[in-house]
């Protein structure tokens, strides 16, 4: 008995022993010098102001940073980290910095130019092949090789602000990579670098569907009760993981339910099969709304097949099958192979056909699609074709329909990722150490039915942003709303009028510009494909705000509004030249009388104002411009500028 306590004593003490040398040994690999993750080979700093250089290394350890092999500073490593700064710079490059202390680290291909944060939600975030059909030439041969982009890995944290991003690398775009570049800052730093030849940095720190309340830090929250809660609550990791397991098991469930119940991946011949017999189906026009009685809807899987003629030569050329958008998910097969499947209803169905697939004569395209949300379409004015972008076959028209299950409606997920704080945390506060030039920001669809407060979030976002980079008011760059949704044909309320109005007012911030994009939008496309146009408009804006130039870079916006008898006059300031009126069918003005009720005014351009009338209002009170979720835009400046919507009341003596 007593050798074996001597042999559990000893066992204890040879065990405390090794984790003492393997704690000690991770401490020294912990203490090891190294940088953070933006510091690395081509990657861009801001010219013109002092750049901290910093990283960590073991306490006490001495680091001295050279820049091209001169001593610029030296400084002592204090609780595991150090930081120095090296003198303003002016655009220049390439550049090497090197960092010794227990090793020497050498930073390859450093420029000085401009850095810009690009943020926000999807449409910042959305990657140039989505524009790829609409503009094809800028894709092709791309070579830029002082627009450079480091990618801000998505990592939320509701614990506190990170020092450090757990990944991520500079790298300038190519035709290796242009594909995957986001497509809004893409050609912002294209305008820009074509300009001046400055070397552009683009830090991009995006995250699809992200509401404006997960981009704010902590101490902005404390305003926010409601945010401030929700942040208080995922703050819980046991209770995050509980979160994530459960929607987890609820989607498995669903998911689960739907593929054994279906009848068409079920049946003794699969009905994607070559040979199955559709005769008896449903007839179902493409595009279109799958049809359910009135007051019903629609959850589970339909399946849509369609036989195809082709000759041997467009059977040997067609690489590409186009389905437009699907509400919501589907999975496509051409000749029973399975050719391509999305999983939610935004990206374009663009997918790549094998080789020797198709075949002259006929070919069954078959679509299986779930719906989740009690709504399923092809959406209209959508591509639908199969072939290539310069010859195809229409696959619009009639295809065969049929049910292959009915389910209960998907809950939705309770997306951790985007709850209040997280990506400041995560994403942001990382970043703030490295300076910039200033920020472009895209983002506000996920708060268009919470408008009320958007205007004291922004405007505290950006004060609390400006504050933690301690850059002082550096430019800050917005892009409005796009027009989106189906036209209305009478004036109406609009949620996402309303935001663009909360971020029209968050132009009292100082230094700060929005690009109107109201006739740049897509009636049936939350994401727009002409990011080129919105790049270029911001780019404007920051060479006025950023490189203080003397440019045109607002459309017009409401001035001043004089009520003459039955008639509104309307001035406007920032309208260059002149004003213009263009594409004007008497939908984008709207005014109303003392009942409230508003009308489509008769417009006329008088010597640089607007005149507004109705024959029906006798006293006008309340007059808007571009005032729905898709408006018509008729007014721009000489620039080609549009202008900002709005909506204002007024107090007419008769």
């Amino acid at each position: 008995m007593v050798l074996d306590w001597q042999k559990s004593q000893n066992k204890t003490a040879m065990f405390k022993y090794l984790y003492l040398l393997l704690l000690l040994c991770s401490q020294n690999v912990l203490a090891e010098l190294r940088l953070p993750k933006l510091i690395n080979d081509h990657m861009v700093l801001q010219r013109d102001i002092e750049v901290p250089i910093w990283g960590y290394a073991d306490t006490g350890e001495a680091v001295t940073v050279k820049l091209d092999g001169k001593i610029v500073g030296k400084t002592i490593s204090n609780n595991g980290k150090w930081r120095l700064k090296l003198a303003p710079q002016s655009a220049s490059g390439p550049h090497q910095i090197s960092i010794s202390a227990s090793k020497t680290i050498v930073v390859k291909d450093v420029y000085f130019g401009d850095v810009w944060l690009a943020s926000g939600q999807s449409n910042m975030e959305l990657q140039m092949y989505r524009v790829a059909e609409d503009f094809p030439a800028d894709l092709k041969d791309a070579d830029y090789p002082l627009i450079r982009y480091f990618m801000v890995p998505q990592k939320y944290n509701f614990q506190a602000p990170q020092d450090d991003l757990v990944s991520g690398h500079w790298e300038s775009v190519s035709s290796q990579n242009i594909s995957r570049t986001p497509a809004v800052s893409f050609y912002f730093a294209k305008q820009l670098f074509k300009h001046n030849g400055v070397a552009i940095g683009i830090i991009n720190n995006a995250l699809g569907g992200s509401p404006i309340e997960s981009w704010l830090s902590a101490e902005v929250l404390q305003t926010f009760p409601e945010a401030l809660a929700e942040a208080k609550q995922f703050s819980n990791e046991e209770y995050v993981e509980s979160v994530i397991a459960a929607d987890k098991a609820k989607n498995a469930k669903w998911y689960g339910d739907i593929n054994n119940n279906d009848l068409g991946l079920n049946a003794d011949m699969p009905w994607y099969s070559t040979n199955l017999d559709d005769s008896g189906w449903d007839s179902f026009t493409l595009p279109g709304k799958r049809p359910v009685a009135e007051g019903e809807s629609f959850n589970g899987v339909w399946w849509l097949r369609k036989t195809v003629k082709l000759s041997a030569e467009q059977a040997a050329q067609a690489r590409i099958i186009r389905l437009g958008n699907i509400v919501d998910a589907d999975e496509v097969y051409i000749n029973g192979t399975k050719v391509g499947n999305t999983t939610y209803q935004y990206p374009p169905r663009r997918y790549t056909l094998p080789e020797g697939l198709l075949k002259q004569g006929d070919n069954q395209i078959t679509v299986r699609v779930t719906a989740n949300n009690g709504r399923s379409s092809f959406v209209a004015e959508k591509p639908y074709w199969l072939g290539t972008d310069e010859h195809h076959v229409s696959l619009a028209g009639e295809w065969k329909a049929k049910t292959g299950t009915l389910a209960p409606p998907l809950a939705g997920d309770t997306f951790v990722r985007w709850k209040a704080g997280g990506l400041y945390n995560g994403l942001t506060a990382p970043l703030t150490t490295y300076p910039i030039k200033g920020v472009i920001w895209y983002q506000g669809e996920s708060n268009a039915g919470r408008w009320q407060d958007y205007h004291a979030k922004f405007s505290a976002m950006i004060q609390d942003w400006r504050a933690k980079w301690g850059q002082g008011d550096f430019p800050f760059i917005f892009a409005q709303l796009t027009n989106f949704m189906e036209a209305k044909p009478q004036p109406s309320d609009s949620d996402w009028a309303k935001l663009r109005q909360a971020q029209t007012q968050t132009l009292t911030e100082p230094n700060t510009a929005m690009a109107v994009a109201i006739d740049i939008g897509e009636w049936n496309d939350i994401h727009p494909t002409n990011k080129k146009t919105l790049g270029q408009r911001m780019a404007l804006a920051a060479r006025a705000l950023a490189l203080k130039e003397n440019v045109v870079f607002q459309g017009p916006q409401i001035d001043g509004v004089t009520v003459e008898k039955n008639q509104l006059l309307l001035s406007f300031k920032h309208i260059a030249d002149g004003l213009v009126l263009k594409n004007l069918n008497d939908h984008s003005f709207a005014i109303a009388g003392a009942d409230g009720t508003f009308q489509w005014a008769e417009v006329k351009l008088v010597d640089n104002q607007i005149m507004l009338s109705h024959p029906d209002i006798k006293l006008p009170t309340k007059v808007r411009y571009a005032w729905a979720d898709n408006p018509d835009a008729a007014l721009y400046n000489s620039a080609g500028l549009p202008a900002v919507p709005f909506s204002v009341s007024l107090d007419p003596k008769p």
